[in-house]
């Protein structure tokens, strides 16, 4: 949410990610973004169903946001991504009858085999249907689509 000049006042551009400095208020920032970001897309129709994906480090704002009080998602996709140690685990064993999703490639780079296995198996005490795909630390289309069409 905060971008600079990566050199001076020009060129590149970079971005800020969460630091422990004033951590608990980036995290309700982020919250209360997304929740405004919700509230105007909700806005625009009626959906039948709301997932959240979240994306390596973006995972653990996704789970924040999903566990909120405010978000009422049908399912979360915890995509590469480890799950954040704030929040209590137990909340997120088939809350409501939810379905989740742990995904990850087996060559991704940020884990290695011990990590990737740790992933595996703590997602999996959690009740996340956890899919594999060969390759690396990216969405791979083809398993993404294969969720969406199971949760359809």
């Amino acid at each position: 949410m905060h971008r600079f000049y990566l050199n001076g006042t020009s060129g590149r551009v970079g971005a800020s990610w969460m630091t422990k400095e004033e951590r608990e208020d980036d995290i309700s920032d982020n919250i209360d973004w997304l929740n405004a970001l919700n509230k105007q897309i909700r806005s625009l129709g009626n959906f039948e169903k709301c997932m959240i994906l979240g994306f390596s480090q973006g995972g653990a704002t996704a789970a924040r946001w999903f566990n909120s009080t405010e978000m009422d998602a049908d399912h979360l996709i915890m995509w590469s991504s480890i799950f954040p140690p704030d929040l209590e685990k137990e909340k997120f064993i088939h809350p409501n009858g939810k379905r989740n999703f742990f995904v990850i490639g087996t060559n991704d780079e940020y884990f290695n085999e011990d990590a990737y296995n740790e992933a595996v198996l703590f997602y999996s005490h959690l009740d996340f249907e956890v899919k594999t795909f060969t390759g690396e630390h990216n969405i791979h289309s083809e398993t993404l689509l294969s969720i969406l069409s199971e949760i359809q």
